[in-house]
């Protein structure tokens, strides 16, 4: 089974990986000013999520294998700059670690190596699992479900992407939501190795997040990642790409191509 992808642009390899609920799609206005950018950009659907193959387990060491096995597909050479957000860069992260010879730079969005408490996420997995699906008849009537546990409308909006209309015109998740349900605490797992990556590494963080904190700045990347430089945007939430992208396309493709 190999990860869905989409390709576009030409020149150094940029590969990169969405954060949990999400898709490639969430990426895909940065990746054609990337492209546009001389860089050839290749987002990702890991598994369970988008148009990628559903499975019951889902741990960051199947992630990365997961990844390894579309870069051999694709025939990338060290010359890659991986970039991950929020899962995606966990998944970024325990890939450098478990092959480093197979990047030139990692970028990490928002997330940091530790163990991350995934309580947070318990509202929105209840939202999405209040959606009968077999009785669902409109989006609207998907979103009046789920504001019952999540009461923002972006939030809303977001995971509303991942609801679609199958041939026989019923409504289906892209996220593979019962295995998501089941690992939502290995998702939080902390990233770990023996050996440290030792290749340039951006860690972009929201100033508005508490995804990275000031300790993890300090101590826990450097100690896994010590040639690493942590970014702060200052007026950006965890969905820094969202809601800042001139600063992150100008932060990566900089870092891209130095």
């Amino acid at each position: 089974m190999q990860l869905h992808y989409r390709e576009i642009g030409q020149g150094t390899p940029l590969v990169v990986l969405h954060g949990l609920f999400g898709t490639l799609d969430n990426w895909q206005t940065l990746a054609r000013r990337w492209a546009e950018a001389s860089h050839r950009v290749i987002t990702v659907d890991l598994r369970n999520h988008g148009r990628s193959f559903h499975t019951p387990e889902h741990t960051y060491e199947l992630m990365s294998a997961d990844l390894l096995a579309l870069f051999e597909s694709l025939q990338l050479d060290a010359h890659v700059t991986l970039l991950g957000h929020s899962m995606g860069g966990k998944v970024a992260m325990r890939f450098a670690l478990d092959h480093p010879d197979r990047l030139a730079r990692l970028v990490v969005v928002d997330i940091a190596p530790r163990l991350s408490d995934m309580a947070h996420q318990d509202d929105i997995l209840a939202g999405l699992n209040a959606v009968d699906l077999s009785t669902l008849n409109s989006r609207q009537e998907a979103d009046e479900a789920l504001a019952i546990h999540i009461p923002q409308p972006g939030v809303r909006q977001f995971l509303l992407k991942n609801l679609y209309r199958q041939e026989d015109n019923s409504f289906a998740w892209r996220q593979n939501l019962s295995a998501l349900t089941d690992n939502i605490v290995g998702i939080g797992a902390e990233i770990s190795a023996p050996a440290p990556f030792l290749k340039p590494a951006l860690f972009i963080r929201g100033g508005k997040s508490d995804y990275v904190t000031t300790e993890d700045k300090l101590y826990g990347i450097p100690a896994l990642f010590p040639n690493c430089q942590v970014e702060t945007i200052v007026d950006a939430g965890h969905w820094v790409h969202a809601e800042k992208p001139d600063e992150i396309f100008e932060l990566v493709h900089a870092f891209a191509k130095s």
